[in-house]
């Protein structure tokens, strides 16, 4: 990744005057912090001595952390229950200045909670209450009218998709809404799940992991040869006409495919603690720098650089933009 000097400032200068919508399966990210000091009598499990609690914006929310994060305006859009978690989400929100002018609140639906337990750095368990039912109709004609006021407010900069398979994003949203965007001029990114994978027709940017292309095609692509993930991007594409294709990679980095243009972006090595969110940073970051018509490796480099500097974090954590551009300076002097 070779970045001059000029194109580093207009994008660290350029991330402040964007606006993302993101549009996405959001949740909270519920953390208990404790002690293990011994092994519960009844079960061969650890018992933890709860020491700190914490609730965190997660899922799509996530997403618009790293956006903010980055000196870009994020706006969130997604349905919640209309529960006590549901007031909760939206304190969270109201703590870090979010709009809930996105947020569509719904009875029919719980909202999504995740819950981990940590000691010593270590992941012990995690408890999730969810339900991953589609929206009815009802629901997705609401939603997709609270995203129309969105996007047609104009100010609007980048469309973020998010999903999670928590059953937001049905065909018919997916679909309304990306057409929505086309006709307004507005770049569209997605960051997707193996259900509704075909979907996305005629996003701008299109970045699975490894594991979802391979489930997405329907092909055995091995991991390490580079032609077997070229054609396995290039049946995606068929399926998909989108403009560009990011892959990550894990341990072999990103894949960045625009038209006849494909280059592999090695990882930077890194003390890998934690992997949650890390996607999310990815797609953030990438989202931002198409907005500001960047260069596809740009966009790979850069996006897998900070996905890789967020995993050195112990739980769901957003980017820090003077870190990353720090790193991106380092590695481009």
């Amino acid at each position: 990744m070779n970045i001059d000097k000029h194109e580093i400032d207009r994008l660290y200068r350029g991330f402040n005057d964007l606006t993302a919508m993101v549009v996405g399966d959001v949740m909270i990210d519920a953390y208990y912090w404790g002690r293990v000091d011994r092994i519960s009598p009844e079960a061969p499990v650890p018992i933890v001595q709860i020491t700190e609690r914490e609730n965190r914006l997660g899922g799509a929310a996530n997403v618009a952390l790293n956006v903010m994060s980055l000196g870009a305006k994020p706006i969130i859009c997604s349905v919640i229950g209309n529960d006590e978690k549901a007031d909760l989400f939206e304190a969270l929100l109201a703590k870090r200045d979010f709009s809930s002018e996105g947020i569509e609140r719904s009875s029919e639906r719980p909202t999504t909670v995740k819950t981990r337990i940590i000691s010593s750095d270590q992941h012990l368990l995690r408890v999730d209450e969810e339900s991953t039912r589609a929206l009815s109709q009802a629901e997705e004609t609401a939603f997709i009218q609270r995203c129309t006021k969105v996007i047609e407010s104009g100010e609007v900069d980048v469309l973020i998709f998010e999903d999670y398979n928590k059953g937001l994003l049905t065909e018919h949203v997916i679909s309304s809404l990306i057409s929505l965007a086309r006709k307004h001029n507005i770049p569209v990114t997605v960051d997707p799940k193996k259900e509704n994978f075909f979907a996305y027709q005629h996003a701008t940017l299109f970045k699975p992991n490894f594991k979802e292309l391979v489930e997405g095609v329907k092909l055995d692509i091995d991991k390490n040869s580079d032609e077997a993930i070229i054609a396995g991007i290039r049946e995606m594409e068929s399926k998909l006409s989108n403009e560009l294709s990011l892959v990550t990679l894990s341990e072999r980095g990103v894949m960045v495919k625009q038209g006849d243009q494909v280059q592999r972006i090695p990882a930077h090595p890194r003390k890998i603690i934690d992997v949650s969110g890390a996607g999310d940073t990815v797609i953030s970051v990438a989202s931002l720098i198409l907005a500001l018509k960047g260069d596809p490796a740009v966009i790979a480099g850069m996006s897998n650089l900070a996905g890789g500097l967020v995993c050195e974090k112990v739980g769901v954590v957003p980017i820090d933009k003077e870190l990353l551009f720090d790193e991106v300076r380092k590695n481009n002097s």
